[in-house]
């Protein structure tokens, strides 16, 4: 965690043991996460003498890039009289518990699904332009000739294409067969990228046919 939880207390004593039970099940939730930005926790004594329920209440605020926001929040009710804290301290950060494994399940799944996107992608060099029309061809590194048209262009870079120029691209199924679609422009022949002195990608010798 990158700061330290902020926990407060109204109306009622710290104690050690409170303190240790708070700290362990914080850790448990840093098992789960562990680039948790803020925490909050508040524990509050909200009555001295509640005719049923527990005179607790414990909430949790939880912040998660990239603004993720998680509240949990346990007052138990009717059913559960005189409830002891420590009780509801566990029902409390067991409800954060389940709604952070979600939130980070869903995170890891989308990354997942953009590395596997990125890894698709195939590098390839601009080798005919017909811009009239609106379209070209690439020759990928192995050779292929395939058409693009300039909507499958990223960033509107249609009209900065040349002959040459170096794409990253992703192959898809066209009406008449396979195209190129997410064309971005990496380098040119010959164009070095900032102070570096490699180029971004090697062209392939034929790669002015």
């Amino acid at each position: 965690m990158k700061i330290t939880p902020a926990i407060t207390y109204r109306n009622l004593e710290k104690s050690d043991a409170i303190d240790t039970l708070i700290q362990e099940k914080i850790a448990k939730l840093e098992h789960i996460c562990n680039y948790i930005n803020n925490c909050q926790i508040v524990i509050e004594k909200i009555h001295e003498r509640p005719r049923s329920g527990s005179p607790y209440r414990v909430r949790i605020d939880l912040t998660v890039p990239p603004g993720h926001e998680l509240v949990a929040e346990k007052n138990p009710g009717e059913g559960i009289q005189y409830q002891p804290l420590d009780a509801v301290i566990r029902e409390t950060f067991d409800a954060m518990r389940h709604q952070l494994a979600k939130l980070t399940q869903r995170q890891r799944a989308n990354e997942q699904s953009y590395r596997s996107e990125e890894a698709q992608e195939s590098i390839a060099f601009v080798t005919k332009l017909f811009r009239q029309d609106g379209y070209g061809f690439l020759k990928s590194l192995d050779g292929q000739e395939i058409y693009f048209h300039h909507n499958s262009v990223l960033h509107h870079d249609f009209d900065r294409l040349e002959i040459g120029t170096g794409v990253h691209f992703s192959l898809e199924q066209g009406e008449e067969g396979p195209q190129a679609s997410s064309v971005k422009i990496v380098d040119k022949p010959g164009v070095r990228a900032g102070k570096s002195s490699k180029r971004l990608i090697e062209p392939p010798l034929d790669w002015q046919e």
